[in-house]
């Protein structure tokens, strides 16, 4: 150890055993040189490195003091500082508005008017427990899955995916804990930092991170807009890659047609510009669908992205990724080194689910009560807010994108809402200079919910128009 490192120990330990109490006035320099045997500039660095710390202090031409703080300063110095280590992680945190809605949601007394979820009353839970009966459990199959997962899932998932007119199979396929960890999986496992990532002007990964958290840099484009240039411009010899919902779009509900779907896959082809296709919603749609842009795909460039979290349960944290077989391959790697595989009791519920016809038979039953939820909220928006904002029909899913005539959804708003126990997700999460939507969600709240969360809504709305009007 150094001299002015022994030195500093040494004043230090007089401090903490309280032999120099706050407030001591040090030896003069010269004094304390020739105890220690030192010269003053080895002395002077220790000093000058104790004040650094905050353990002592001086003032201009006066004499050296414990600082009245020196104890807690020294406290410090013994605990990790996690606050530094936390701002210094790769990970970027979420907006703080996203932090409160995700702390409120679990507060039973709060009108969840925007919630991505189903109702627990439309979960179908008797069902999914007395399906633990018909399963066929040995050691090895609720042991560790295969890395891609259960052979016998993903076999079930190729079956499935033929009526939604995709061929593939089950090497093609690797099991998820839901779509989020596939958006995880593909940022780690297939793109370079500093990669550019497309999306649509108003998307749900401005909501999350698994790309900005990576150094990926994302471009909101308008979701019309096929001009190559643009993309080219943007792109430059950087990877890209597009992330799209073409079927019932999260946030705004927009469904792409097939024209759009045949275009636009063209043109990702021609740029050789992947696209990741986020699919989980399209069993919800109350109208028949054209098919999806991974069934036109004969090249390999899109990534096709599944999963029961939006209509069997959340809970299971099933999802999968449909891809050529490397990128399977890469990206069960690397999930295999992250969770060693999802749950192996949910995998065989979804297998059985999927296979034994009770899925297709709760779809079904879900749409109609989704249906008229959606029909519900259409009759309450049109009794209150025709005036002052403006939606298009629900085509199916959880969401009607609300748009106010004035530019009144802000922090501000959400905060007085959220006082009158009414938890939103302001536009501002997904776009966020936006100040005029709100996507609202008929999937979660009851009946009596939806009515008083939207007229608390409607009166906090009325409200800010008012103020905005007299600020301009």
């Amino acid at each position: 150890m150094s001299l002015s490192k022994q030195i500093i120990e040494w004043m230090t330990e007089q401090i903490r055993t309280g032999q120099w109490p706050n407030g001591t006035k040090l030896p003069a320099q010269r004094h304390l040189a020739l105890t220690f045997g030192v010269n003053r500039s080895t002395l002077q660095e220790a000093i000058d490195e104790l004040k650094a710390d905050g353990i002592l202090s001086s003032k201009v031409g006066s004499s050296t003091y414990v600082s009245n703080d020196s104890w807690n300063m020294l406290l410090k110095q013994k605990q990790p500082n996690w606050q530094k280590y936390i701002e210094a992680s790769i990970h970027k945190p979420n907006y703080q508005t996203i932090q409160l809605i995700n702390e409120f949601e679990q507060d039973d007394s709060i009108i969840r008017l925007s919630t991505g979820e189903l109702a627990p009353s439309l979960l179908p839970t008797a069902q999914i427990q007395a399906s633990f009966q018909q399963l066929q459990l040995d050691g090895k199959s609720i042991g560790y899955s295969s890395p891609q997962g259960s052979l016998n899932l993903r076999a079930a998932i190729c079956n499935y995916l033929t009526k939604r007119g995709i061929t593939t199979a089950p090497e093609n396929i690797c099991i998820v804990s839901g779509g989020l960890q596939a958006l995880q999986l593909i940022a780690v496992g297939l793109l370079e930092t500093g990669s550019i990532v497309f999306q649509e002007e108003f998307s749900y990964l401005n909501s999350i991170h698994p790309f900005q958290s990576f150094g990926m840099q994302m471009h909101s484009v308008d979701f019309k807009s096929q001009d190559k240039e643009i993309f080219q411009r943007r792109r430059g010899k950087r990877q890209g890659i597009y992330y799209a919902i073409p079927t019932l779009h999260n946030p705004t509900g927009r469904i792409w047609s097939f024209e759009k779907k045949k275009s636009f896959y063209a043109m990702c082809q021609s740029l050789q510009l992947p696209i990741i296709e986020d699919d989980v919603y399209f069993e919800l749609s109350f109208e028949a669908l054209s098919p999806p842009l991974k069934s036109i795909d004969t090249t390999g460039q899109v990534l096709y992205l599944g999963s029961v979290s939006k209509t069997l349960s959340p809970g299971l944290r099933i999802g999968w990724v449909v891809a050529p077989s490397p990128v399977i391959k890469r990206l069960a790697d690397i999930k295999m080194q992250m969770d060693y595989g999802s749950s192996a009791f949910s995998q065989e519920i979804v297998s059985y689910w999927l296979t034994s016809g009770l899925y297709e038979e709760h779809i079904e039953k879900l749409k109609v009560e989704l249906k008229r939820r959606a029909e519900l909220m259409e009759n309450l928006l049109e009794q209150y807010f025709k005036e002052i904002a403006s939606w298009e029909s629900s085509k199916g899913g959880f969401y009607i994108w609300l748009k106010f005539n004035a530019p009144i959804i802000t922090t501000d708003f959400f905060m007085n809402l959220l006082n009158q126990k009414v938890l939103i997700n302001p536009g501002y999460i997904y776009e966020p200079k936006d100040t005029y939507h709100i996507r609202l969600s008929y999937s979660y709240t009851s009946d009596k919910e939806l009515v008083e969360g939207l007229y608390t809504l409607y009166s906090e709305a009325v409200q800010a128009i008012e103020k905005n009007r007299e600020f301009n």
